[in-house]
């Protein structure tokens, strides 16, 4: 049966908390954090232009469908380059070992680009980082559906709220990352496999393709659970592979060469800004590698055990949280808009608690943990908020970075808390 809220949950004050908790972060993100950045990067002599992550992907989209350029050319880098920091980056200069903006998708991205390509850039920054914000509310929900949870229209509306109110929604709207794009098409995908639209979930996982180390966990779980249910399910994994060829044909039809090209984009962007995975920097090198390898491999397991699982039961819920929070952790990017894969991880860790059966005090501990992280931004940043009462914005910069004190404890705590909430789950028979 479907999970639903407690009725407190859905309290009159609930919605005035989360716009307060929205307000403070965006307050916090506007006058104090992100004037302390700026300090920060002109006293180190870093270049800045328009640090927009979507500038790269519309740049080469631009190009390459109205001019007919390579967009992994050097070329097309290098004015990349210019719009990005404002100057080309030279080599044996400071600025040589930061991030070669590029290009760095596979080719077909440029097809959910193209709406934009026409756009002056200012306009279609504009449009997109509203966009994007949209999404980040607007996924709540579609989770809830492939989840099978329900809840009361304050709930969800407070949900939306404190989701579009956190430090990765700042970052996406700031920076315009195809991150929120690619989870909301992922959201999408699971909602629609929950009302039973298969061709519609098989097209959208294969669209969310374009960001494939965010889309790989899910998309692991996704063919695995159709492979498994055939008879049933073979809708979304025919749908899936004829869209992801379709793509890859129909770039090939715009740049025959791109793949070879774009395997060379990706090599070189690894050299340059590929940071260490979550687990890398909690743990000891060689310990690291052989957690790394115990994850997956308790990953595979909970994915063949929950094949079986309908979606909306607790067990498909399991396996999202299972996936998105170990994408979290393995991850060699450390970028706080891939938080906003956590989602169904922590709504399943809200919803399925009382599920668990004799949860234990540890197991307890790391769910709290977990959402205390979360908590600690939005109660930070109102702090800072009602600093800023007192004391000018200016004389709280160099607090500006105490609400991301527990950015990187977060993805660890939610995976411990949904590794420690299943270990039970192994021992029963599958749910549907």
């Amino acid at each position: 049966m479907p999970a639903r809220t407690k009725s407190s949950f859905a309290s009159w004050w609930l919605l005035p908390i989360a716009l307060i908790a929205f307000s403070a972060v965006w307050y916090w993100a506007g006058r104090i954090f992100a004037p302390a950045n700026t300090a920060a990067a002109y006293s180190k002599h870093r270049p800045i232009g328009n640090n927009s992550d979507l500038y790269a992907r519309w740049y080469g989209t631009r190009e390459l469908l109205i001019h007919g350029r390579d967009p992994y050319s050097d070329g097309v880098t290098r004015e990349i380059q210019i719009g990005f920091y404002g100057r080309p980056l030279s080599p044996g200069s400071s600025s040589a070992a930061m991030a070669q903006e590029a290009f760095n998708y596979p080719l077909y991205a440029a097809f959910l680009i193209a709406p934009l390509a026409a756009l002056p850039f200012p306009g279609a920054q504009q449009i997109f980082r509203w966009m994007a914000l949209v999404m980040i509310g607007g996924s709540i929900p579609l989770w809830m559906r492939a989840l099978g949870f329900h809840a009361g229209r304050v709930w969800v509306a407070s949900a939306m709220l404190l989701a579009a109110g956190s430090y990765p929604a700042v970052i996406e709207f700031y920076q315009q990352n195809l991150a929120a794009v690619v989870i909301f098409l992922m959201a999408v995908a699971a909602a629609s496999a929950a009302r039973g639209w298969l061709i519609l979930s098989g097209f959208l996982m294969a669209l969310a393709t374009v960001k494939p180390e965010i889309t790989g966990l899910v998309l692991v779980w996704f063919l695995i659970w159709g492979v498994a249910g055939w008879t049933e399910r073979r809708r979304f994994v025919l749908a899936f592979v004829g869209t992801f060829l379709l793509l890859i044909l129909a770039a090939t039809f715009v740049s025959p060469h791109w793949i070879g090209r774009f395997v060379s984009a990706i090599a070189s962007y690894q050299s340059f800004e590929a940071d260490p995975s979550l687990l890398s920097v909690l743990l000891p090198w060689a310990i690291s590698k052989l957690a790394a390898l115990a994850l997956v491999s308790a990953l595979a397991f909970a994915f063949w055990r929950w094949r079986s699982a309908e979606p909306g039961s607790a067990d498909f819920g399991w396996a999202l949280a299972w996936s998105s929070a170990c994408t979290l952790v393995l991850l060699p990017k450390l970028a706080a808009y891939n938080q906003l894969l956590l989602v169904p991880a922590l709504l399943v860790l809200l919803f399925q608690g009382e599920r668990i059966r004799k949860p234990g005090l540890l197991t307890r501990s790391f769910v709290k943990g977990a959402y205390a992280c979360q908590i600690w931004q939005w109660g930070t940043a109102a702090l800072l908020l009602l600093g800023s009462v007192i004391l000018p914005p200016e004389r709280l910069e160099k607090f500006a970075e105490v609400p991301l004190y527990t950015l990187l404890a977060l993805p660890a705590m939610s995976l411990a808390a949904v590794v420690l909430s299943t270990r039970d789950r192994f021992k029963k028979a599958p749910s549907s």
